[in-house]
């Protein structure tokens, strides 16, 4: 029996992989997947916790990245024969979590055999609790750790991935667009850089950033509130 931990490097994932480790309970190997999309943050965690339990993580990626998928992956068949790139994620084709996270995690897992993988979990999350497979373990949600319980610990233990969950309640992807509007605000404002590779990669495809508007427009409806907020 392999005993895998399945590390997104957030909050909830950090919290379970330190306090499985505080338990000296069995780990063979640490995974990450990397979407190529990560806050510069989110890498700079990472390395900070493998210096901290002075072990390596795995780091899993797919042939290509995270703009080639989106913008120049050629279709081979169905009614976008021909045409290159998945485009923006949505709600009911999240192209990018197959890709970069299940597909990754199934194909790794295949050539371990006899696993249990551990997932971060956290107590207020019941219905993503109650869909586990027989071999997956939620440590949190067994031990009653809450997503805020979960953020104070990695706090104390000094891990503040420079200020990112003060920023934003997610930290995946810094360009996913199924962000609240508030969260892409934050985006703007606090990584203009980010922002400025979000205003390039919307030009790159033929489908709006959100569905109802691109992102252009929401640049636009920013620095309108920008003016608007200057005036008081």
């Amino acid at each position: 029996m392999k005993h895998i931990v399945q590390f997104s490097g957030g909050k909830d994932s950090t919290c379970m992989l330190l306090m499985m480790l505080e338990r000296g309970m069995p780990i063979d190997d640490i995974i990450f997947c990397d979407t190529t999309m990560e806050f510069p943050g989110m890498y700079d965690h990472i390395n900070k916790v493998e210096k901290f339990i002075g072990r390596p993580i795995t780091r899993l990626k797919p042939p290509h990245d995270f703009i080639y998928y989106f913008a120049q992956h050629p279709k081979t068949r169905g009614k976008n024969k021909g045409k290159r790139g998945y485009g923006w994620p949505r709600m009911w084709s999240r192209w990018c979590t197959r890709l970069f996270k299940i597909d990754l995690t199934a194909k790794y897992l295949r050539n371990i055999g006899n696993y249990r993988l551990y997932i971060g979990i956290a107590r207020d999350e019941p219905k993503r609790h109650d869909k586990r497979m027989n071999n997956v373990v939620h440590p949190l949600y067994n031990w009653g750790i809450t997503e805020k319980m979960a953020l104070q610990y990695c706090y104390d233990h000094g891990f503040d991935w420079g200020g990112l969950y003060e920023k934003f309640r997610r930290v995946s992807c810094w360009c996913c667009p199924l962000q609240p509007l508030n969260e892409l605000r934050n985006l703007r404002k606090n990584y203009p850089e980010l922002w400025d590779k979000l205003l390039k990669m919307d030009e790159m495809v033929m489908y709006h950033f959100k569905p109802n508007c691109r992102l252009s427009d929401l640049e636009r409806r920013f620095s309108m509130e920008d003016r608007q907020q200057s005036l008081f």
